[in-house]
Parts: structure tokens; sequence; C-alpha cells
């Protein structure tokens, strides 16, 4: 029966972009990386996304405004009632 897995190693080097350097045990054998935790914003408290206004942010403000029109639509309905019972 032929070997099918791959080697696995057991110190993989990896180096992140900022240059924070750690081993993982992996099948490669060097791993390259932009974000590790030490520069990652959510790790460091640096949340960059939300300054810029992100997706989350966009669907808040959408969210909103969709309240908001639903109220005025009920608060319409509720008068135009009460208006035909005392007619």
């Amino acid at each position: 029966m032929k070997k099918i897995h791959p080697e696995y190693n057991t110190k993989t080097k990896v180096k992140c972009a900022c240059g924070n350097e750690f081993f993982i045990g992996s099948t490669q054998k060097e791993m390259d990386i932009e974000v590790c935790s030490q520069c990652h914003p959510i790790y460091t408290g640096q949340e960059r996304g939300a300054v810029r206004g992100g997706r989350i942010e966009k669907f808040q403000e959408r969210l909103k405004k969709q309240q908001s029109y639903q109220k005025k639509s009920v608060k319409k309905t509720r008068m135009r009632t009460k208006n035909t019972k005392e007619s």
C-alpha cells in the first residue's frame, strides 16, 4: 500500500509580515503569513475596520432607518383606524 499521507513536521517555522516568528506543527516546512496574533487588530485592541465604517456599521445604519420607517407607518395606520371609527 502506498503512503498517501504527507510527512508531518513538528517544528514548522511561521513568519509573519510584522516580523513575528513562531513554530507550529504542520505538513509544510515553512509558512509566510500576513497577520498573526501579535499584529491582528482584534487581539491588539486596534480595530481599524470600525474607523473606516465597515459592513457592520453600514448594516446597523440601514436597520435603524428601516425601523424608523416602520414606526412611522404604524403610527399612521393607528391614526387612520381611530378616525374611521369616530366617523
